[in-house]
């Protein structure tokens, strides 16, 4: 057994509340650890889907009978429950749309397009999910600004050092991860948005890995944008959050045209209504949305310090026992890091590494984790991942550690 402590969640109690979890795969029971990926559904937050097409199904905003008017209700019972759970200023602050990815574009389309110019700088870190740089290198073709990107040390953290010192009077914005997917290394964003803040620019920070594991508070951070997803968080997919201070939204034009985002519409001239509907253009994910913020209750009722203490103890016991495989390499050693666990094993690769864990039932991500360029920074193809959720065990870790252990000395005969 380990070592370590365990927290007082009834973990037994929550898995049972998943119900993807109970399920043989491959004639073994399924050990889910490809959480950063996606994180599975409680029945709580599936059950609020199935209400809503089953009770509630109607367009929102628009309609005056009773269907409407409680979907409308629902949907914007959401939006408050993320303002909450971010402690924004107002639920106006809140942009809902398909997930982080979207929401990175529209900064960088609908803030970046009006702003910048030619000469502009936007910076970055080594350490970006693909997300947060395609749209910033279409953002830099397109107005002529430079991209400049801060190194990761060895061991994955963020060299500070050099991140002051890529800032200058021509830096514009900041875009920057909380979490890294791949190294799960924990970025001090209070920091960095000081400094971006000292040099004039604004900063975006990529929440997707942060939101479900850690508190967030966007004024503490304060932050200018901040993006996650719903997915990664217990929540629906096709569903997630750009969180923007009222007077930049407010500056920003429309990320997209059509119906909802406008105040008046004649063939001569349109104007756009108010925030937040001014980005919310069509019909949204209405029912995702209103699941989301059940999903956002699941996640407050377990509680952010018991929460992270729990992966805490599933990432210090899987570290503890991991060392000891023959060939062990972990990818991101970071003293500040979340429940991520990116590696390789010697002579083995990291695809062959995934095939043979799905054959014992266990899921785990394999390949560049949509970070191609920190794969290069450590010239390596790609990793095998483990990510741990609330309903992770140690038990579990125990059988992940004693698969890989079978793995190596059969591959190596």
């Amino acid at each position: 057994m380990s070592s370590f402590a365990t927290t007082q969640l009834d973990i037994e109690k929550i898995r049972k509340q998943f119900p993807v979890l109970h399920q043989d795969v491959n004639g073994k029971q399924l050990i889910y650890f490809d959480n950063a990926a996606t994180s599975q559904t409680p029945d709580v937050v599936i059950n609020a889907l199935s209400d809503y097409y089953s009770l509630d199904n109607a367009n929102i905003h628009r309609g005056i009978h009773a269907l409407a008017e409680r979907s409308t209700a629902a949907y914007e019972e959401s939006r408050k429950k993320v303002a909450s759970f971010i402690n924004a200023d107002e639920p106006e602050e809140v942009i809902f749309t398909k997930g982080t990815t979207e929401s990175i574009n529209l900064v960088a389309t609908a803030y970046g397009r009006k702003f910048l110019e030619a000469g502009d700088e936007v910076l970055i870190s080594g350490m970006e999910h693909h997300s947060n740089i395609v749209p910033w290198q279409i953002l830099c073709e397109q107005t002529g600004a430079k991209l400049k990107v801060t190194p990761v040390e060895d061991n994955g953290d963020l060299n500070m050092e050099a991140f002051r010192g890529l800032l200058s009077e021509r830096t514009r914005i900041v875009s920057i991860v909380f979490i890294s997917n791949t190294l799960g290394t924990i970025n001090p964003i209070k920091e960095i948005a000081t400094a971006a803040h000292n040099a004039g620019a604004k900063i975006l920070v990529d929440a997707a890995q942060a939101a479900p594991h850690t508190k967030i508070d966007v004024r503490d951070l304060n932050c200018d944008f901040l993006a996650f997803s719903a997915h990664k968080m217990y929540g629906p997919t096709g569903t997630g959050v750009l969180y923007g201070k009222r007077a930049l939204l407010e500056k920003m034009d429309p990320y997209q045209g059509g119906g909802e985002m406008i105040k008046e519409v004649s063939f001569e001239k349109t104007t756009y209504g108010e925030i937040p509907h001014k980005f919310e253009a069509g019909t949204p994910n209405i029912g995702d949305v209103i699941a989301f913020g059940t999903a956002i209750e699941f996640v407050e009722g377990i509680g952010h310090d018991m929460l992270k203490q729990h992966e805490d103890d599933l990432l210090a016991h899987a570290n503890s026992t991991l060392r000891d495989i023959d060939g062990f390499t972990p990818i991101g050693t970071s003293n500040q890091k979340a429940s991520v666990i990116s590696f390789n094993i010697d002579g083995i690769h990291p695809f062959d590494l995934g095939m043979l864990l799905d054959a014992r039932g266990i899921a785990v991500r394999t390949g560049h984790h949509c970070t191609q360029p920190l794969m290069d920074r450590f010239k390596i193809e790609g990793t095998a991942r483990a990510s741990f959720a609330v309903y992770n065990t140690i038990s579990e870790i125990d059988d992940f550690v004693t698969a890989l252990k079978d793995i190596v000395s059969k591959y190596r005969k």
